[in-house]
Order: structure tokens, then sequence, then C-alpha cells
């Protein structure tokens, strides 16, 4: 497990140089510093469209101190499967990491994603999630919650949110997790677990972005962790064939330790619209999807 003494080390380290062209409280930021932190930067990521191609500024010139190649939207996991492929060849046992927003991942990616996973591709893939296309002006994406505003649900999302994760358990892959900017050792011990495994790694890491969710700059922390502390964001991982709640979360399995889901969406002017039945619907999908998850963990074998 990562020590605070060896976080404290890396907060000295430049894992991401300054003057980035990313918004005040990006949480992608956050979570590529902690992802390079955690590999000791010993990693090539592979990074679709989307935010995460803005963020190191224009070429030729780059903000990120790992290699990096930039692709098309829908490619990512294609061009990480032929990329680990010919460093194997040479003899070269580095990580390859696609680094993907929802849009790349969950939606227009998808297909190249799930032939990946099939594969069993010795790579591991992390989405990225902040749950729109945001760098496109805030569109829905097949992870934006259902109720909650964009510019193309200008109502709130009519539709439910994709579980990513869980579908990709369904691939059989050998690892698979959830993940929160907020629980930094959480993260990190995760892809360090994954970077040991050989085969398809896949961890969803959740991102709240301050713009595209609409809440102060200096509240992305804050906002994420009470994602976590309201159940509405479940750390959990699938690994050596068993389904765990990661320690973050596994207080919150009782649902009168969790705070109150209106502490997480009050702050967020994309649920402004939200009447008390929304609320309690969505008290509701959270229940079912604690539920979900306890019998999934009950037919791993896991209490």
């Amino acid at each position: 497990m990562v020590t605070m003494s060896e976080l404290h080390k890396y907060g000295r380290t430049k894992l991401i140089m300054p003057g980035t062209a990313a918004c005040p409280g990006c949480p992608l930021q956050i979570g590529l510093r902690q992802l390079i932190m955690a590999l000791e930067g010993k990693l090539t990521l592979v990074i679709p469209a989307g935010c995460s191609s803005v963020i190191p500024g224009a070429a030729p010139y780059t903000s990120f101190t790992v290699p990096v190649m930039h692709v098309p939207f829908a490619s990512s996991p294609s061009v990480a499967s032929g990329l680990v492929r010919a460093l194997r060849a040479r003899g070269v046992d580095g990580h390859v990491v696609v680094w993907a927003g929802d849009g790349a991942t969950a939606d227009i990616g998808f297909a190249a994603l799930s032939g990946a996973a099939y594969r069993n591709e010795d790579i591991i893939y992390i989405l990225a999630d902040n749950e729109a296309y945001m760098n496109t002006g805030i569109q829905a994406s097949g992870t934006t919650p259902k109720k909650a505003w964009t510019t193309t649900s200008p109502r709130g999302k009519a539709e439910d949110k994709k579980d990513v994760a869980l579908i990709m358990l369904m691939h059989k892959v050998p690892y698979v997790a959830t993940a929160s900017i907020a629980y930094p050792i959480d993260f990190i011990d995760k892809v360090r677990r994954a970077a040991s495994i050989r085969g398809f790694k896949f961890i969803h890491l959740h991102a709240p972005c301050p713009p595209g969710w609409k809440f102060p700059d200096d509240y992305t922390v804050k906002v994420a962790r009470l994602a976590v502390e309201t159940g509405m964001w479940i750390l959990w991982e699938y690994y050596q064939g068993k389904l765990t709640i990661s320690p973050p979360s596994a207080p919150y399995r009782d649902k009168q330790r969790r705070k109150p889901i209106e502490e997480y969406i009050r702050i967020q002017g994309r649920f402004a619209q939200l009447s008390k039945d929304d609320v309690r619907e969505i008290e509701a999908m959270v229940d079912q999807e604690w539920g979900v998850l306890m019998r999934l963990a009950n037919i791993f074998n896991i209490s």
C-alpha cells in the first residue's frame, strides 16, 4: 500500500508541468498525477480525443512528463493493443495505459474497448469519467446520470447511465475496479495491483467537473468525496476472482451510515431542477445499485 510519506515525496515532484490548458479545479489533472505517481513515471499514455487532449497544450509542446500518443476518438484501445504488442516484441516490459473519457469509452469507442477486453490485451484502461462530453460543450454521454442537466438534456437526462465497470466485469477480464480522485491511496493501490497482472485491466475513475457540473472550482475533491459518502459512487474491486467493496465505501453498505443524497446534488447546478420526487427516485436507484453489487459479491463468495 502507498504511504503518506510517498505521497508527500511525489507531491514535490512535477508529474505534470505547470501552465496547462486545464480548467481551474480540473479533476483530470488530479487523476493523472495520481496515475503517474502510481507507476513511478514508467508508462506510455494513449489518449483519445477529449479534455485530456487539450490539457497538455498545443503541439509540439506538452505539459505531460511521460510519453503520450494522442489518437482519434474511437481508436485508443486498438492503438494501445498494437503498441503493447510492439513493445513486447522488442523485449520491452513497460506499461501501456489508455486514459480516456466517458465519450471515448462508453459511447464512440466502446466497440474497440470491448474488442480489446475480449482479446485480453495486456493494457490498463482508465475511464476518467466526468460524466459528459465536456470538451465540446457539455453534451450528455452514456455515463451522464439520469436527471442531470446537459446542453442536450436541458430538462434533465431521461435515460439511466451505463455501468461501464460492470459491463467490463462481464467480459471476464482479470481486473476491474472503480476509483475516485478524492481517494488517492485507494486509486494508486488499484493501479499498482492492475499493473502486476498480465491481461486487460479496467479502472473507472470518478472525476467531477466544475464547469460541467456547475459547482465552484475549489469543490472538486469535496464533490468527489460526497459521491462516495452518500453512496452515489461505490468503490469496489474485482481481483483474483473476488469482488470486494473497497475500504472507503465499505461503511456505506449500511444505508443508515450514508450522508443524505441532497448533500451531494444540492451543490451541483446540473441538478438544480430536481423535485423531491426526483430525489427519491435517485435514492431508489442508489439502493438498487448497492443491491446489485452486494449480490454479485455473494456470487463471488465474498461477504
